[in-house]
């Protein structure tokens, strides 16, 4: 009995000192850095794969990530620099660039690491204007950047990028905005039509020099208007103008060739030619 027991005893002093050395065995991912503490020492990293870690006199705090890391922050009611005030929702990247400068120079860098974003960001928007806010997000996004990655260089974070996604501004404003862009697009409209109007009127000043130096040129526009005049509508009364000018070879008298043929002109004559023969006609009847 005594031999079983101490077997036992044995067995179970085994296992537990087997189970307190494999509780030593860690298994890190690709991306994975340990900082290894050796009685409260820093002894350097390890991973990433199969590690061992003495248990009881080596320790492991926390796991470093060095891929990159995004972080979506959003600052409290800033001024900028012309009072206006704003929300801005922003988003920053990030990566561990000098380990040992993680685990030692911070706390908590991740923490650390939004919060100085968040600080800078306020910092840079007071010292730029409304208008540059919504015009100037990359350029400030980058004054930005440079800004945290010199305050976050000491802990060994690399910031690659600051963005700015969106701009919160109070309501009131929005309306005022919104009431400025209608006023600069109908300001845009008045403008772009004072100018085809000016430009019509220079071309019909143009037209109506070259029609006074060439007769025949005029003519044929008078015919074309009544030509398209009609065919415009179904109606078949078409109304000329009295003042139409004469369209037809003239030579000498008006409607005589050279050759002495006699051609009606079209146009003021004409008109009144064909008015004298109606009211003729008419008398003969009566």
């Amino acid at each position: 009995m005594v031999d079983v027991a101490s077997l036992a005893v044995e067995t179970l002093v085994v296992l537990i000192v087997a189970a307190i050395l494999l509780s030593g065995l860690r298994v890190l991912r690709e991306w994975e850095r340990a900082p290894i503490l050796s009685l409260g020492r820093y002894k350097g990293l390890k991973g990433p794969g199969v590690i061992y870690v003495v248990p009881f006199i080596n320790r492991i705090p926390f796991t470093i990530s060095t891929r990159l890391q995004t972080v979506s922050f959003k600052t409290e009611q800033t001024f900028t620099k012309d009072n206006v005030p704003v929300v801005v929702d922003s988003v920053m990247y990030y990566q561990p660039a000098d380990l040992q400068k993680v685990v030692l120079g911070a706390e908590n860098y991740i923490m650390a690491t939004q919060l100085a974003a968040q600080t800078t960001l306020r910092e840079v928007i007071g010292q730029v204007s409304f208008d540059d806010l919504l015009t100037e997000r990359e350029k400030i996004g980058a004054k930005a950047r440079e800004v945290i990655d010199s305050k976050t260089e000491s802990w060994g974070i690399k910031v690659t990028a600051v963005e700015i996604r969106d701009v919160g501004i109070p309501s009131a404003l929005q309306d005022a905005m919104s009431r400025n862009a209608q006023a600069e697009r109908e300001r845009r409209a008045r403008v772009t039509l004072a100018l085809a109007e000016f430009e019509a009127a220079q071309k019909m000043v143009d037209a109506a020099n070259l029609y006074a130096n060439n007769d025949r040129a005029f003519q044929l526009r008078w015919m074309n208007i009544i030509y398209e005049l009609g065919l415009q509508g179904k109606n078949t009364i078409l109304l000329i103008p009295s003042n139409i000018p004469i369209a037809g070879t003239v030579a000498g008298t008006a409607g005589q060739t050279t050759s002495g043929t006699t051609i009606p002109p079209v146009g003021v004559l004409g008109i009144q030619e064909l008015a004298r023969k109606a009211q003729a006609s008419s008398t003969d009847q009566k």
